[in-house]
Parts: structure tokens; sequence; C-alpha cells
């Protein structure tokens, strides 16, 4: 029942994307949408039933926005980091302890990091994510996840656990 259900929303996500009623891309949608149904339909929630509690879309529509902001202020730091004369950076590898347990939750926050410019998530192991960060503002690991991870990962906790 699960994969039925995600193999309608792909197929509506497809049929939206391409905003075409068109025979040929109906059918590639439908392929489509089975295919990644079939094959990807056990990475996401194990009960889909979970994806539509109100208080989930809550938390996702406000973290949007919270997304944007960091992602912004980031491209302003980077950008201050290209264009001055010294270029002051102090990249590095920092490993970060996170709280997340679900594997879809950790994948959603690894890729928030990853997709904030200056940070890259390289590898998750356990709890522990590692990322490359273009400034090590602090050695403490504690103070490197509160600037990294907590600002997503409060919200995305609410959504995905």
């Amino acid at each position: 029942m699960n994969r039925f259900l995600y193999f309608l929303l792909l197929l509506f996500a497809w049929l939206t994307l391409t905003w075409s009623v068109d025979v040929q891309n109906i059918a590639a949608g439908i392929i489509v949408a089975f295919l990644a149904a079939v094959f990807f339909g056990d990475l996401f929630f194990a009960n889909i039933s979970k994806m539509f509690v109100p208080r989930r879309i809550f938390w996702f529509l406000y973290y949007i926005p919270v997304f944007f902001i960091h992602m912004v202020r980031a491209n302003i730091d980077v950008a201050y980091r290209v264009l001055h004369v010294n270029i002051p950076i102090r990249p590095g590898i920092v490993k970060v302890s996170t709280s997340m347990k679900s594997d879809l939750g950790l994948t959603f926050l690894a890729n928030s990091i990853t997709l904030t410019p200056g940070t890259l998530t390289v590898d998750i192991v356990d709890d522990s994510l590692y990322i490359h960060w273009i400034n090590i503002e602090s050695d403490d690991p504690l103070v490197q996840a509160e600037m990294i991870v907590r600002p997503f990962e409060t919200i995305l906790k609410r959504v995905f656990e």
C-alpha cells in the first residue's frame, strides 16, 4: 500500500513539474514513478500516513524560510571571504554529533548542511556527521555542532521523528 501511495505522489509530482498532458509524457511519468516507487519506496517513511500529519507539515513549512535565511547568510559570508584581499579562511573537517535517529531525517539534515555554502557533509557515521567547513570558528565540538547542525536539527526532528 505504501509503494502505491508513493507511486501516486511521484506521478503527481512528475505531472506537476512537466505541466504537460501529452500521452508520451504521461507514459514516461508512469514508468519513472513506478520504478522509483519499487526501487526507492523503502527509503521514505515506513508509514506514509506520517507524512500528512498537520504538525509535521507545519514544521516543514516553517523550515523552508529558516533554511533560506541560513543559506543567504552563508552565501554572503562565502562571498566576503572570496572577495577579501587576505582570503580569511581556516578550512577543515569537523565531526559533529546529532540526535537525529531516522535515516530520512539524517539525509535531509546532511543535504541541508551541504546546500548551505561554506559547508559540505562528507560522511555520516552512526550519530556523527563529518563536515568540511570553510572557516572553522571554534575547536570545541559542542560549539561547532551548535553553529552548523542545531539550526536545522531542532526543526527537522519535529518533521521526521
